[in-house]
């Protein structure tokens, strides 16, 4: 229900800033403004971008936790979708998370309301919280399939895509 909410009123706060702003400013300037606004946030975010990935290559050879530039790297590729999405609102949100002490409060906030959410289960490789009921073997995985292509098949099936003689 919550993501049926942000469908649905994030275009419509969006049309509704695009309005006001065009008022203010007139059609040409608002389309500028928000071109402008995607080439800046795109450079931002190759800024970050670039510096988040030397950080992760850093604490990957030993000298850290992987885990803050993982997410401060997701953080960024959501503002990155936000700011390519037009409109001023989505802009406004995408230039909020490319800040790094509001980047430190939403991975904060998440990383609690993940440890706190009872729906949400953390198991290392290997590991279970119930290992009575579950196989130890993680790499098995048990499936049931159908051949979708027998060699043995000589004759062309009759899908419309075929190329009859």
């Amino acid at each position: 229900m919550p993501l049926l909410l942000i469908f649905i009123l994030v275009p419509v706060i969006e049309i509704a800033l695009f309005i006001q702003v065009g008022s203010w400013l007139g059609m040409w300037p608002t389309l500028v403004t928000v071109i402008l606004t995607a080439i800046v946030g795109t450079y931002l975010l190759r800024l970050q971008g670039i510096a988040e990935l030397i950080k992760l290559q850093n604490a990957m050879q030993g000298s850290g936790s992987p885990i803050k530039p993982i997410a401060n790297g997701a953080l960024i590729l959501v503002a990155g979708v936000l700011l390519l999405t037009p409109g001023f609102f989505t802009d406004f949100l995408g230039f909020i998370l490319l800040t790094p002490p509001i980047r430190g409060v939403v991975i904060e906030w998440l990383s609690s309301y993940f440890t706190k959410n009872p729906n949400v289960v953390f198991t290392r490789r290997g590991q279970s919280n119930n290992s009575e009921n579950q196989p130890k073997d993680t790499d098995a995985v048990d499936a049931d399939y159908i051949i979708l292509d027998d060699e043995d098949s000589k004759e062309p099936g009759n899908s419309g895509w075929t190329k009859r003689d």
